[in-house]
């Protein structure tokens, strides 16, 4: 197993490092996506030796960017892809990209350990990461300045906060903007005063919240159960896509294996929610 995680962090990282390693499958996108992309390709080069996955990240944007100018074999992405998107993948090779569901994700807001506040609504949270509340206090927690963590603007994690969270609205100017979820999570680990956002695989070291959509409703907590069923407010799913013109051979046989109730075994025990037996028919 040791040999096998040392061959996929060597896949993984060549593109990063400029390295020209041989790939029969090559992915790039969602960093939210990132450990769970690395375990499908761990898992599936255990089972399969002669198929060689590299797996990087970069971003949403930076896959699609990638997937239209054919650098890539998968997009990873947390966010569906926009129109724009779609063209330009018609212009580049002639055809829409294909969309896969393979995952549920309950987007987490994340705060240290050690402060007391444990739920908040829609409203408040787009108060907190617009800049209009800026100390817990007015929270009910302690007199402090609210620290924000956010992603980069390549981020889909970020496209999907800033429409669904802030309604469209720019985050705060003082918002400090990390490149990863895991960075967002070791920032608010450190800092007691800190609030950041991301997918529920990476909780370690800090508390997620409870999140109302309003001030009547429950305060709901990321879970299986209240992502697949839609109740968790800030529920989502994540995707790959790909262009048809590669979807045969090896490539088919991991994609469909990722659908696979072994595929969907990896996105639990990761930390994610797997698909519906029903949508993965789909």
């Amino acid at each position: 197993m040791k040999t096998l995680r040392a061959r996929l962090l060597i896949l993984a990282s060549a593109c990063l490092l400029g390295g020209s390693l041989l790939a029969d499958i090559t992915v790039r996108g969602s960093d939210t996506m990132v450990i769970l992309a690395q375990k499908w390709a761990e898992v599936y080069m255990s089972q399969h030796p002669g198929v060689k996955i590299q797996v990087t990240g970069g971003g949403t944007g930076t896959g699609f960017a990638a997937l239209q100018n054919q650098q890539t074999d998968l997009c990873n992405a947390s966010r569906p892809i926009r129109p724009q998107e779609i063209a330009n993948c018609i212009k580049a090779f002639g055809r829409r990209p294909k969309e896969y569901r393979v995952a549920l994700d309950g987007l987490s807001v994340y705060v240290n350990a050690a402060n007391p506040i444990r739920e908040l609504t829609l409203a408040q949270l787009e108060q907190i990461f617009t800049g209009r509340l800026r100390n817990w206090k007015d929270l009910g927690g302690p007199d402090a300045p609210i620290i924000l963590y956010s992603r980069e603007n390549s981020s889909g994690t970020y496209e999907f906060f800033k429409e669904h969270v802030l309604q469209g609205k720019d985050f705060a100017a003082h918002a400090q903007t990390l490149q990863g979820t895991a960075q967002v999570l070791q920032a608010v680990s450190r800092e007691t005063h800190g609030i950041g956002y991301g997918g529920a695989a990476y909780g370690a070291g800090a508390k997620h919240l409870h999140i109302k959509k309003d001030a009547d409703s429950p305060a709901i907590e990321p879970s299986e159960e209240t992502v697949v069923s839609a109740t968790y407010p800030i529920a989502r799913s994540l995707f790959i896509y790909v262009n048809p013109a590669l979807e045969k051979g090896d490539l088919a046989a991991y994609l469909k294996w990722i659908r696979s109730d072994a595929g969907q075994a990896v996105v639990k025990d990761v930390g994610y929610y797997p698909l519906p037996p029903d949508a993965r028919a789909r």
